[in-house]
């Protein structure tokens, strides 16, 4: 119950800082738990807690702090590689390899650039905490990346989950070029489930085809900004659509969900999609938004 108060309650303070809003300035009429402002972040993008209750927090510039809640004090982590930061890109998110309290492995995503723009990466190190209440990151090594790059910095995603049986989830965006997500020998628009060190999980539905194929749990997807399990066990994700659209989906194994070729929106141009309605083999949502309203986790 601890972990989850200064869970809700740090979210807070990010969501405050990142709209820039002073928190005194809230309603406290409209929010149904009590909120305190511990560190303020810019460009704050994901956290997570470390065992002896500090948190790490990435910011989108490419800045990985420490903050510790019982001192509301804030020092920085070293050793984050370069990112690319623009659009919607630049270090994205943080997680906690399982048996982190043995091995002081982390995981971080970011938009990473290359021929051709950017496109998202996932690496994993040792962090190194220090008496001066930061750290640094050692033997850092890129475990997976989208199998292209493109301009525009857009919907990179790259959320990172560890399931029940240890493997790493990794929701992949389609960086703004929709067609890949509804392409095989394309990891863009999918659902990625790895062993801890970034090769394809031995039971995905596709395994046996190999190369790209064999790391796919699901496909068409657009913006997949949140992944969580819930107390039966089932995979969730919330994800951004184009105009109008905005989806929860239940993730089911070698599930094809439809993006580009179906959605609840339309193009920013006006351009309108066929609805999942007019495609059932497609998995449709469980709930969808319109107008959206931008579920980032």
């Amino acid at each position: 119950m601890m972990h989850l108060g200064l869970s809700v309650t740090y979210a807070l303070a990010l969501v405050t800082s990142a709209l820039a809003v002073p928190s005194q300035q809230l309603d406290a009429r409209q929010q149904p738990f009590k909120s305190t402002a511990i560190t303020s972040h810019a460009e704050p993008w994901a956290m997570a807690f470390l065992p002896d209750n500090r948190i790490l927090v990435t910011e989108r510039r490419g800045n990985l702090r420490l903050v510790d809640p019982a001192t509301k004090s804030m020092a920085t982590i070293t050793g984050v590689p370069t990112v690319a930061y623009g659009g919607q890109g630049g270090l994205h998110d943080v997680a906690l390899h399982p048996k982190y309290a043995e091995n002081s492995i982390i995981y971080i995503s970011y938009a990473e650039a290359g021929t051709g723009g950017a496109g998202g990466a996932v690496a994993r190190a040792t962090l190194t905490l220090n008496a001066n209440g930061g750290g640094a990151l050692s033997g850092l090594e890129v475990i997976w990346r989208h199998s292209q790059k493109a301009s525009g910095g857009l919907q990179f995603a790259c959320r990172l989950l560890f399931g029940p049986d240890g493997a790493l989830w990794i929701s992949s965006g389609e960086i703004n070029q929709m067609t890949p997500a509804q392409s095989m020998t394309s990891n863009l628009g999918k659902m990625i489930k790895l062993y801890d060190n970034g090769t394809a999980f031995a039971g995905n539905p596709f395994a046996s085809q190999g190369a790209i194929q064999a790391q796919i749990w699901s496909l068409g997807h657009r913006n997949p900004l949140g992944i969580d399990w819930d107390a039966q066990g089932r995979l969730w994700e919330v994800e951004m659509g184009p105009m109008g659209g905005d989806e929860l989906n239940l993730i089911v194994p070698g599930a094809n969900y439809g993006w580009p070729l179906v959605s609840e929106g339309r193009h920013y141009d006006g351009r309108t999609i066929p609805a999942h309605r007019t495609r059932p083999e497609f998995a449709a949502p469980k709930a969808f938004w319109v107008p959206v309203i931008s579920p980032p986790a």
